[in-house]
C-alpha cells in the first residue's frame, strides 16, 4: 500500500538548532512512496500545487526543497525537476546512440521528458506519443515546463488514447524504436507489464529495430522485474534482451532498471559509437547520460543477473 504521510514532527530543539533563511522551512511535511517493507520519504512544502483525479488515477504535483516540483500519481513518485535527467537521458539516450531510429513510438511518458531528449536528434522523422491521461500532460504543462517543453514540437504526434488499442491498431514493423515510459505496474499501467502487450510490441517494432521499456527496481518490485524479463525473453530471445541500470534518487532503493530489447537489430555495447556518444553528450550539455555511463549501466550486479538469466524458449 502506497500512501502519502502528511507529518507534523514536535522537536523544537532541533528546529532550533538549524538556522532557516525562511520561515516556510521549518514546515516538516513529508511525502512517502512505500511498499510493506521499503519506504522513501522526501519534505515538501505542505498541501498540493497540482492536484486532480482522472478517470484512471490521482495526479498531483508538490513542491519538494531539495528536487523542485516533483509529479506524483496514486501516491508514487513519477519524476521531479532535480533528478528527472537520470531517468529520461537513459531510456532514451541509450537506444537512440546505438541504433539511428527515425520513426519513434512512446507510450506512457505524458510528463514530456522522453520527448524532449527523442527530439535532440535531427534524423528523427516522427515521434508518436500515447499517453491514456490528459491530466498527466495537463500537469506537466502547467507545472514542468523543463520536461514538458517539446509537447508542442512539429515532429511529434500527441495522442490521448490507450497505448494498447493503439499497438492493436497500428502495423507490422512500422517503428524503429518503441519506449514504453510507463508508470509502475498498479492500475491502468499494469497491463503494460504483461506478455500479451510485448507480443503486440514485437509485432509493431521493424526488423532490425529496438525496444525499451522501464523495468522497475529489482530491489522494490522484483516479482516483477523477474516475470518482466521472462516474458522478453520468450518474445524477443534471451540473447536479444539487455538489462541495464540508472540510479535514481527519488525512487524507493534508488536503483531502476531498463529492458533494452531487439528485434535481430543492434547489441547495446558491440554496436555502440563511443565517440559519437562523447560528442553528443558534450554537445547537449547531458547532467547524467555519457559514454561511460552508457558502457557501465550494462555491468549488473550478481543478485541482479541471477534473476534474469533463465533462458526461455522463443515464442516468436
Amino acid at each position: 500500500m502506497l500512501e502519502t504521510e502528511n507529518v507534523d514532527f514536535k522537536r523544537p530543539e532541533e528546529v532550533a538548532a538549524y538556522e532557516y533563511s525562511d520561515p516556510q522551512e521549518k514546515r516538516t511535511v513529508w511525502f512517502t512512496d512505500r511498499n510493506d517493507n521499503i519506504a522513501l520519504s522526501i519534505r515538501h512544502r505542505g498541501g498540493w500545487i497540482f492536484r486532480e483525479k482522472s478517470p484512471y488515477q490521482t495526479v498531483e504535483v508538490l513542491d519538494t526543497f531539495e528536487y523542485g516540483k516533483m509529479l506524483v500519481i496514486d501516491n508514487m513518485v513519477m519524476c521531479s525537476e532535480g533528478d528527472e535527467k537520470a531517468y529520461h537521458e537513459m531510456i532514451v539516450h541509450v537506444p537512440m546512440l546505438t541504433y539511428s531510429a527515425r520513426k519513434v513510438l512512446v507510450i506512457g511518458g505524458g510528463d514530456g521528458g522522453s520527448v524532449r531528449e527523442i527530439l535532440r536528434y535531427p534524423q528523427v522523422e516522427e515521434v508518436t506519443l500515447v499517453e491514456i491521461d490528459e491530466v498527466v500532460i495537463k500537469a506537466a504543462r502547467e507545472h514542468l515546463p523543463t520536461l514538458s517543453s517539446a509537447l508542442d514540437h512539429p515532429k511529434l504526434n500527441l495522442l490521448i488514447g490507450d497505448g494498447i488499442e493503439y499497438l492493436a491498431a497500428a502495423a507490422d514493423e512500422s517503428y524503429d524504436l518503441i519506449i514504453i515510459d510507463s508508470s509502475d505496474p498498479v492500475g491502468c499501467s499494469a497491463p503494460l507489464f504483461t506478455k500479451e502487450f510485448y507480443l503486440q510490441v514485437h509485432r509493431v517494432l521493424s526488423s532490425g529495430g529496438v525496444l525499451v521499456a522501464q523495468s522497475e527496481s529489482p530491489r522494490f518490485n522484483q516479482p516483477k522485474f523477474v516475470e518482466l524479463y521472462q516474458d522478453l525473453g520468450a518474445i524477443f530471445g534471451a540473447s536479444q534482451i539487455h538489462c541495464y541500470l540508472a540510479f535514481i534518487s527519488t525512487y524507493p532503493t534508488g536503483m531502476w532498471s531498463f529492458a533494452y530489447c531487439s528485434k535481430n537489430g543492434p547489441h547495446p555495447l558491440q554496436d555502440f559509437d563511443f565517440q559519437k556518444a562523447e560528442q553528443f553528450s558534450q554537445d547537449h550539455q547531458l547532467a547524467y547520460y555519457n559514454p561511460g555511463i552508457h558502457q557501465a549501466a550494462f555491468c549488473l550486479p550478481t543478485f541482479v543477473k541471477d534473476m534474469i538469466t533463465v533462458e526461455q524458449p522463443v515464442l516468436v
